[in-house]
């Protein structure tokens, strides 16, 4: 049977989601674990790839598995006894044989996470961005609009695959509560390092070096020179992906 889970994880120390050779992965953890488990080798397959350095919250995988549907719950609690404490699978359901973590998407949620204060919060370090500098919020709203829509983002990042840099985008919205800053962007798909130049350039509206027009401007010219830098990988999540119901 195909199996969808839902993977939450603490990116700090992995070289990404992706198994690779020179790096520990996401991936390497959960298929060493399902292997331990299941006796044999076993290929995930996931919504997307986190670069280093980035959290998940609702990362979605799938995999194929001779097992019986009844003792899904025993998998489900034998793989989070295995895994490390930086993983943890969060949900598991029988699915559709068809059914393809990435393809089948709808759209992926992210939040870019910063902490404004004076001094920084040794407790927060690992998941935010430590920013002291005054930021205006509103001006970096009023630039983040100009991401909705379906737009050219090469300004803003290389296609993971292809040449192919067009993309969609339903949410761009900044939120303040106290000390901390959230950005949350939903998208049909993103390039490589997107939200993070994004973010990075952003922040530049908000120090008052770049004018909301001048963000739009970089964006329509798709001009990567202007663009970024890209923030810190630490204060990035990957929350939730859609799919049809």
């Amino acid at each position: 049977m195909r199996v969808k889970a839902i993977v939450a994880y603490d990116g700090t120390g992995y070289g990404g989601f992706q198994r690779q050779t020179n790096a520990p992965s996401i991936q390497a953890e959960l298929e060493h674990s399902l292997a331990h488990i299941l006796d044999t080798p076993t290929r995930i397959l996931a919504a997307g790839r986190t670069d280093a350095g980035v959290h998940a919250e609702g990362l979605v995988i799938a995999f194929d598995i001779a097992w019986p549907a009844s003792r899904l719950r025993e998998l489900h609690h034998g793989i989070n006894a295995l895994l490390p404490e930086q993983i943890s699978v969060l949900g598991m359901t029988e699915v559709s044989p068809e059914f393809h973590p990435r393809y089948d998407a709808l759209s992926r949620r992210y939040r870019y996470t910063i902490y404004r204060a004076p001094i920084r919060n040794p407790l927060t370090s690992r998941y935010s961005l430590h920013i002291r500098r005054p930021l205006s919020v509103t001006a970096m709203q009023e630039a983040a609009t100009a991401l909705l829509g379906r737009h050219d983002f090469f300004a803003f990042g290389s296609p993971p695959q292809g040449d192919n840099s067009v993309r969609v985008v339903t949410l761009a919205n900044w939120e303040a509560k106290d000390e901390w800053l959230l950005f949350d962007i939903e998208g049909n798909a993103f390039l490589y390092r997107m939200v993070r130049l994004v973010v990075g350039t952003l922040l530049r509206v908000g120090y008052g070096a770049l004018t909301p027009v001048q963000f739009k401007d970089i964006l329509e010219t798709k001009d990567r020179r202007k663009a970024g830098p890209a923030v810190a990988a630490k204060g990035l999540c990957l929350k939730a992906v859609t799919y049809r119901s």
